[in-house]
């Protein structure tokens, strides 16, 4: 099953990969990470992450791993 990982470390809370998830999965997280940013979270609670790339090809932090 198709996934993502989201280093929250090295997240700055830009929102881009949730402005392009086609499915709307990427969220911000409510808590701050050690920067003092909301990370990126993944909300997929039926397994629908395609693992189509696109918020780890647009993440400038590379901070979103995909799995296939």
């Amino acid at each position: 099953m198709p996934t993502i990982v989201i280093d929250e470390d090295h997240c700055k809370g830009c929102q881009l990969c949730t402005a392009v998830c086609p499915k709307d999965l990427v969220k911000m997280a409510e808590h701050f990470n050690a920067k003092g940013y909301h990370p990126a979270k993944l909300v997929d609670p039926k397994g629908e992450c395609t693992g189509c790339t696109l918020c780890a090809l647009i993440c400038p932090d590379i901070a979103i791993t995909v799995y296939r």
